[in-house]
């Protein structure tokens, strides 16, 4: 279990640098960010536990037994739950109760160690069964989300599984229980790196659900038919995907509604967010450019529906389509 563990440990830490870096690289015109700071958070207190599980494993220090360990055990579950609710809840904006969910990271400094470590666990448990009931509210939206579901769920496991781990510390030597706890962090860090490689969009989907799911109806007096026509004339004809900045605010501009309103037209007649539509525009017109154009590289194509970086667009290629772009005008062209 010892190799295991520490190939697990350096996956870990390694994906954390990379889900930093690429945070902080990353553009947020389409995503809600009202607390940053717990996603980094979160990333920087998964990644400190495995760095302590590794001088434990190697023999090198021993921060096991100390408050700084409980204190990133008890970081944790707040930092997840503030990240999560800016993509599961309506209202994110922070309130004066939010602070209470500071206070269990003072247990860590009252609590003898045998009696936090299972607290920290304890407390996560009360955040998933919170995350449970928020997810079950939008199962109205579930028609919108197929293998995203599984990613998630696959997520939401590894969580159980580590709680699990947590209540039967007492039946297990040290040795299994770092190990064992190394390997869930690990495969956290696999499952979300996966799940954001293969969907690039996955949190302003959700947010965009999230959306749908509680607002009321803004479109009583809109004429959707002649909203939808010309957003049809504007997608097909002016070709506004194409724009790199294109955003729900521009979009609604030209279509002389609300953002609230294009929004929800958006979710009930394609059954799916802004963003997600917008990549499925790009993604047709660059279907029909890499067969009309064979000699047209493949980032050009990219480019010229609106992709910013060949990433971005190779990742969102993959997702609506399956096969990579070059791999589809290979196989349509013979």
């Amino acid at each position: 279990m010892q190799i295991a563990s520490l190939l697990f440990i350096g996956f870990s830490l390694g994906a954390a640098l990379l889900l930093i870096v690429g945070k902080l690289l990353q553009r947020q015109e389409l995503q809600r960010e009202s607390a940053p700071w717990a996603g980094f958070l979160l990333i920087a207190g998964l990644a400190g536990i495995q760095i302590l599980h590794l001088g434990w494993i190697l023999s090198r220090f021993d921060y096991l037994h100390s408050s700084l360990y409980l204190l990133l055990l008890y970081s944790i579950a707040p930092s997840f739950y503030f990240y999560s609710r800016q993509l599961l809840l309506t209202q994110v904006h922070c309130r004066w109760h939010d602070g209470l969910h500071v206070l269990p990271l003072v247990l860590c400094f009252c609590l003898p160690y045998h009696l936090a470590l299972p607290g920290a666990f304890l407390i996560g448990s009360g955040y998933l069964l919170w995350l449970a009931k928020t997810v079950y509210a939008l199962r109205e939206q579930r028609r919108r989300f197929h293998l995203e579901l599984l990613a998630l769920g696959t997520l939401f496991a590894i969580a159980l599984a580590v709680l699990v781990l947590g209540f039967i510390w007492p039946l297990l030597n040290e040795t299994d229980f770092i190990g064992a706890y190394s390997i869930l962090i690990g495969m956290a860090f696999f499952a979300v790196a996966l799940t954001l490689l293969r969907f690039p969009g996955i949190a302003a989907d959700v947010s965009e659900a999230v959306q749908a799911a509680y607002a009321e109806s803004t479109l009583k007096n809109v004429d959707k038919s002649a909203v939808l026509a010309k957003l049809d004339v504007l997608m097909t004809q002016d070709k506004l995907y194409a724009l790199e900045t294109l955003n729900l605010a521009l979009l609604a501009e030209q279509l002389e509604v609300s953002q609230h309103q294009l929004s929800e037209l958006i979710n009930t007649e394609f059954q799916q967010g802004f963003s997600r539509y917008i990549r499925e525009q790009r993604i047709a017109a660059a279907k029909q450019l890499l067969l009309a154009e064979p000699n047209a590289s493949v980032l050009s194509i990219g480019l010229t529906v609106g992709f910013s970086t060949q990433s971005n667009f190779y990742a969102a290629f993959r997702d609506i389509v399956g096969v990579a772009p070059g791999q589809y005008r290979k196989t349509h062209t013979g």
